[in-house]
């Protein structure tokens, strides 16, 4: 299975009723997002799915990189799961649709929980989740190990295959 890990965009330091869940995506987030998100269109990476936490700043960034991926188009959707939310296990419900047999997934979700499950996956990926950060897995099937494919470095739009070699 093709997992891609995406961080929320860059969010407001506050929401107008003061909830850390309410934080929105920022103007810049937002293009963040989008240019993540074109980047995986003209790789051949749009997942088939999405998967993000509830909180605002997190189903925003699943909404950007549906509409940019064409998503629905292609007969994905996007689910919003509490198991994405801080303090969620990520790489359970990673290791849930692998199982299943899910094809193309994108996880949405927030630090450290994914930075945790990347190295629950991986065991040696150290790095921290960038926003808008997308670190893309293939867990294992049919024996083949669980591998570290590439990660996107947000800041300078760049698919790095030989991020193992960089932490």
């Amino acid at each position: 299975m093709k997992l891609y890990l995406i961080r929320h965009g860059p969010a407001e330091d506050r929401a107008a009723s003061l909830k850390d869940e309410d934080r929105a995506l920022t103007p810049a987030g937002r293009e963040r997002v989008r240019s993540v998100a074109k980047l995986l269109v003209e790789v051949g990476e749009a997942p088939l799915g999405i998967v993000t936490s509830p909180l605002v700043r997190a189903v925003q960034t699943a909404e950007i990189v549906a509409l940019v991926t064409r998503l629905t188009d292609r007969g994905g959707h996007v689910e919003v799961r509490r198991e994405m939310e801080p303090g969620g296990d990520v790489a359970a419900l990673a290791g849930k649709f692998a199982s299943a047999g899910s094809k193309r997934v994108m996880l949405v979700g927030h630090e450290p929980e994914l930075s945790i499950s990347s190295r629950t996956l991986l065991g040696n990926f150290d790095r921290v989740f960038d926003k808008a950060m997308v670190v893309a897995v293939h867990l294992p099937f049919e024996g083949r190990e669980t591998r570290l494919r590439f990660v996107i470095d947000p800041k300078n739009l760049r698919l790095d295959p030989d991020a193992r070699r960089h932490g």
